[in-house]
């Protein structure tokens, strides 16, 4: 498990650090069941909000949702990363596309590669019984800098903005995108 706080997008190191009234946090798990794995990720605010941390949050779930969409039979793996940053970036905020998205089954990372953002029918086509773990991340500040913390693996917002990071991980049917996992 990971805990991402405030400017942490994504790999948040647990640490000592007591959470606080307004931190914003994310939470990536990974599962492992009858040598399965899956992995997702909820972002959500401790104690009183602010209003945009709710709006990072959702336009968060958005871009996700967008992505999911985008998991279609016949279509192409840029497609996926197409439809997120036209999401996320629209909303002016900022992401990266060193870290995405991954194949999942009898280990945690496997091929192929799910970009944050690509060219639309670009890449490798989607085809029924693919599994992938689909994990955008966002920027407040809506910039794409970013910088790896002193611990080697919590990435962090260049600008310290607050960030936020979603995930879930989807099975492509021939009827489309199904969600194996849930917040």
């Amino acid at each position: 498990m990971c805990t991402s706080v405030n400017g942490v997008m994504l790999h948040g190191l647990p640490t000592q650090y007591r959470l606080r009234d307004g931190d914003l946090i994310s939470v990536d798990c990974a599962a492992y069941v009858d040598g399965w794995h899956a992995d997702g990720t909820v972002s959500f605010t401790v104690g009183t909000p602010r209003a945009e941390d709710l709006k990072l949050i959702k336009v968060a779930e958005e871009t996700l949702g967008a992505g999911i969409e985008a998991a279609r039979p016949g279509g192409k793996m840029g497609d996926i990363g197409h439809a997120m940053s036209t999401v996320g970036r629209g909303a002016g905020y900022g992401m990266q596309n060193d870290f995405g998205g991954h194949g999942i089954g009898r280990a945690m990372h496997e091929s192929p590669w799910v970009p944050n953002e690509a060219r639309p029918g670009r890449g490798l086509r989607l085809r029924p019984g693919l599994v992938i773990a689909i994990e955008p991340s966002l920027m407040a500040g809506g910039g794409n800098d970013y910088y790896m913390a002193d611990d080697g693996w919590s990435v962090c917002s260049g600008d310290g903005s607050r960030s936020v990071h979603v995930e879930h991980t989807v099975a492509i049917t021939e009827d489309g995108p199904v969600v194996l996992t849930c917040p």
